[in-house]
């Protein structure tokens, strides 16, 4: 942001603004080229697959996976682990048939997956579905599903570049920018070459994955300053020492916050800890008649962006990539201390 900041009215001496470069003009396609090599760098990409920097977010892909992967008549498989994998869900039976793979259960007052055994499977899929993380109710999968001849087919928007991925595991990966890669408004798919060209013929041409692999995601204008900013992103991470390094800060900040929930009988975490996410930690207070002086108080301490989603409640902690240890070390001083004149 800070370089942004500096380079906002003039981008490399060009005497303009990115945002007023044209997209098809010699000096962004170098951004772009240069944000996709770097994304490919990060991740370990292969070959085969395609990278596309798209609109729609998260929510428009819910549409594109059917339209792209599937025949009218087909069935795909959804694992339902929490809000976004069911939104997914509904969003998809309006193009095909559903099956509903397993959903999130509450054992002995604790929230977590059925075993791998229990779930309901179809060999013959057009695909299978997951959200590898829930932001809503921070539940994580951090065991890649093994479907077969199955193409894979994950929802990434909360958990991309937080640590290593095996891409060759998928067909398909999406992510909405605006948790670990940039601004909202940008998407980025990651889709197995041998996937493309199967797109409905009433496929809105924004969603068809070859015409926008074809015309190197620049069929239409595209979103040039989030995907420059995603570029930025790119390259701080890179400086940072990538994914592996985020995987062991975000260890150790989801540690250190689970460690002051687990360790108190003022504060709840309500997900099996098998399952538990490392980029959102959904807590509620024992008397949630504190809810609000939480909140409040909070804020005064400047610590913003606490309280739960509306569907859920309590409160929930997002630690980013960008968000440091520090910040989540200033959120559990503030929780003891709460705790302390409160408890």
């Amino acid at each position: 942001m800070e370089q942004a900041k500096e380079e906002l009215l003039d981008w490399q001496g060009h005497g303009c603004s990115v945002m007023e470069l044209s997209h098809r003009s010699k000096a962004f396609i170098e951004v772009a080229e240069q944000a996709e090599a770097d994304l490919r760098d990060l991740l370990s990409i292969p070959e085969q697959y395609r990278v596309l920097f798209t609109h729609g977010g998260g929510r428009g892909q819910f549409s594109a996976v059917p339209m792209n992967l599937s025949k009218e008549s087909a069935s795909a498989d959804y694992l339902v682990s929490g809000s976004w994998s069911s939104a997914a869900l509904t969003e998809a039976r309006k193009y095909l048939q559903v099956n509903q793979v397993a959903e999130a259960t509450i054992v002995d007052g604790v929230k977590r997956m059925p075993d791998r055994g229990d779930w309901q499977c179809d060999p013959k899929a057009a695909y299978f579905h997951y959200c590898p993380n829930e932001t809503v109710d921070g539940i994580a999968i951090e065991q890649i599903p093994d479907t077969g001849d199955v193409p894979l087919v994950a929802d990434m928007s909360s958990t991309i570049l937080s640590s290593p991925l095996d891409i060759s595991r998928f067909g398909l990966i999406y992510a909405g920018a605006q948790k670990n890669i940039g601004p909202s408004g940008l998407s980025v798919v990651i889709v197995k070459d041998e996937l493309l060209g199967q797109a409905r013929k009433q496929t809105p041409s924004i969603f068809d994955y070859q015409l926008q692999a074809s015309q190197g995601s620049m069929f239409n204008t595209p979103a040039t300053f989030a995907w420059y900013l995603a570029g930025l992103v790119f390259k701080w991470l890179k400086a940072q020492g990538g994914v592996e390094e985020m995987q062991r800060r975000n260890a150790d900040k989801s540690s250190l916050l689970y460690g002051c929930i687990d360790s108190s009988d003022f504060y709840l975490n309500a997900i099996h800890r098998d399952y538990r996410s490392k980029m959102n930690v959904p807590f509620q207070l024992h008397n949630p008649e504190l809810d609000k002086a939480f909140l409040q108080q909070a804020e005064e301490a400047g610590l913003t962006a606490l309280a739960g989603h509306r569907s859920v409640g309590g409160m929930r902690a997002s630690i980013y990539n960008a968000m440091p240890v520090a910040g989540v070390q200033a959120l559990v001083e503030f929780m003891q201390d709460f705790e302390r004149k409160m408890g």
